[in-house]
């Protein structure tokens, strides 16, 4: 593997860990970054000339803290200097070149991002920044803002933490709930945006959802008493099962519906199936745990050969109570449209805001795929062609674009 190649596999895989752990250090979650970043480049500037280390994440770790050192020295701020004191006992006794030994803080830092003082709009973005590593403007597509403004958030946002003098320990345990909604989110949306980028095209977004699934089994072992967690858990789960038939063999995308069943993973499956269990056994029903009961629900076409569409309505009417999101809304209806027929799911689709699903692709994609069971077939291709207009997948634009073709 070329010196480059190395830099960049470093910074998608050690990062979260890296900045966690500095942050948890240094007391300082923008020096920590600063820190970090710095020693990246560094990477990218001498690895190429010397080659790159034996255990590239401890060179990044013993860079990175020389750097906050220096910086430290050259300030010489008395309380960023205190908040060194660990990372001054520890520096010389390590040797970049041996074995990683210091513990995975993100799960920490994920709960000091969901600090009551930060804004709670924010405290998603935060934890996709600061401890999955994406930049501001990923995040501010997914949030629909300027990558402008969604970066003057996220500094706000860590001056906040700095200046309102949150603490980097775990909170006491009876702070932990109130927290763990917006953890959650964060855990979610990270698996979300690397679960989109299934081509592996975009390298900022490689080996998100095998971090998302970690820590995710973090948040269990640290609160398996809490059924939303293991519910997580199961969704991601199940989705995680059908990575290999979401495409064919020449990379066509391949709806849920259509996918070959063996290809499906068992053992992801089942333990899916094992935690949404242990979820019900708590009696707290929640938006993760129907989620995962429709992605369960799914699931059984491996046995039954079918769908019980009249069960996935009834998920999405329950989710729809706990949580009407745009996409709980939209599924309902593709539900209703199988269980109930093609007017009744049309009857709900128009009812639906128009402003809300102006840009959402989905929405458009079963708008056209009614419009064609209807036998409306100039109307279909119009709705076609936005949902193809609002997809970035050229496999999923490619499968939109045949069924338009096949009005």
């Amino acid at each position: 593997m070329d010196a480059r190649r190395a830099a960049e596999l470093a910074a998608r895989n050690s990062y979260g860990r890296l900045v966690a752990y500095l942050a948890v250090q240094t007391q300082d979650l923008a020096v920590a970054e600063d820190a970090l970043g710095d020693a990246f480049l560094s990477a990218l500037k001498t690895w190429p000339e010397r080659g790159a280390p034996d255990n590239p994440e401890a060179w990044l770790l013993v860079t990175a803290r020389r750097r906050v050192l220096d910086q430290v020295r050259q300030t010489k701020v008395k309380t960023t200097a205190i908040n060194t004191l660990k990372l001054i006992s520890v520096e010389g006794k390590e040797d970049p070149a041996m074995a990683v030994v210091f513990p995975d803080e993100r799960l920490k830092l994920l709960f000091i991002c969901a600090h009551p003082a930060i804004d709670a709009g924010i405290r998603t973005p935060l934890m996709l920044q600061t401890v999955l590593g994406l930049n501001a403007a990923q995040i501010a597509s997914a949030f629909l803002v300027a990558p402008a403004t969604m970066g003057q958030r996220l500094v706000r946002a860590k001056s906040k933490i700095r200046d309102a003098g949150i603490g980097f320990e775990l909170p006491e345990a009876e702070d932990l709930p109130n927290r763990l909604e917006a953890v959650l989110e964060a855990i979610y949306a990270a698996y979300s945006n690397g679960w989109e980028n299934i081509t592996g095209a975009d390298p900022r977004q490689k080996g998100l959802t095998e971090e998302a699934l970690w820590l995710a089994r973090l948040c269990v072992q640290l609160m398996p008493n809490e059924p939303e967690v293991r519910g997580l858990l199961a969704l991601m789960l199940h989705c995680e099962a059908r990575r290999n038939a979401r495409r064919s063999m020449d990379g066509a995308y391949v709806p849920l519906l259509e996918q070959d069943v063996i290809l499906w993973l068992k053992p992801f499956i089942q333990e899916a199936e094992q935690q949404l269990a242990e979820a019900a056994t708590f009696k707290q029903l929640g938006r993760f745990q129907l989620e995962a009961a429709i992605q369960s629900t799914h699931a059984q076409r491996s046995l039954s050969g079918t769908v019980d569409w009249d069960a996935l309505a009834l998920l999405y009417e329950g989710l729809i109570q706990l949580c009407p999101t745009l996409g709980a809304l939209v599924g309902r209806v593709a539900a209703i449209a199988e269980a109930k027929g093609v007017e009744q799911g049309w009857a709900l689709l128009e009812r639906l805001p128009p402003a809300a699903v102006t840009h959402y692709q989905p929405y458009w994609a079963l708008k056209a795929h009614l419009l064609k069971r209807s036998g409306q077939a100039s109307e279909a291709k119009a709705a076609y062609e936005r949902a193809i207009g609002l997809v970035e997948d050229p496999a999923i634009r490619q499968f939109l674009l045949c069924q338009s073709l096949d009005c």
